[in-house]
């Protein structure tokens, strides 16, 4: 798997990106957001149980990413139709303000190295990439555990002070003077 330092790589998929007829969807490439932070954060299916809840907790607290100059990107080894579908049929994901990137080949996924060998879908993993496309923070967690979108939130914000930050910081609390 990709880690902290590496290049997030290259890649061109299309995404569900609106529920709008006509405007359903778009391709998205490691150039669409340039110049922004990113926070990438996949899930394993759609139509499943744990995702919806991240899914929309994400998309709640996208304002608070958008403030930070941060544009977030979910995606899966979905479909863009798959990702439309359950977007039209699932409340808590109708609105969604972030693209839904479609990995159906797999070939983000396999490159970052977080295709679950088991299921053969996305692991739960998040990458904070800096505007260089530099990855700055990975987390992945089991399958069956949903991610903390406040956390990723609290180390974006750590990450953009470019400085030293102790456990539990969060923004406007000291950093550390050396």
């Amino acid at each position: 798997m990709l880690s902290v330092g590496s290049k997030f790589p290259d890649f061109k998929v299309s995404a569900t990106v609106s529920l709008e007829k006509g405007k359903e969807f778009s391709d998205i490439s490691q150039d669409t957001y340039a110049g922004k932070w990113k926070c990438y954060f996949f899930w394993p299916k759609d139509f499943t149980f744990v995702c919806p809840t991240e899914i929309a907790a994400f998309g709640k607290a996208n304002k608070e990413f958008a403030d930070r100059d941060c544009q977030v990107l979910g995606g899966s080894t979905d479909s863009e139709w798959v990702h439309h579908a359950w977007r039209t049929h699932h409340a808590d994901l109708k609105g969604l303000p972030f693209p839904m990137l479609a990995d159906i080949k797999r070939e983000l996924s396999s490159a970052l190295g977080i295709l679950d060998p088991n299921a053969g879908v996305c692991q739960r993993a998040t990458f904070i990439v800096d505007p260089e496309n530099i990855i700055r923070f990975v987390m992945v967690t089991d399958l069956s555990v949903g991610r903390n979108p406040n956390e990723v939130i609290r180390v974006l914000d750590a990450l953009q002070t470019d400085e030293l930050c102790p456990c539990n910081w969060t923004k406007g609390q000291d950093t550390l003077k050396v």
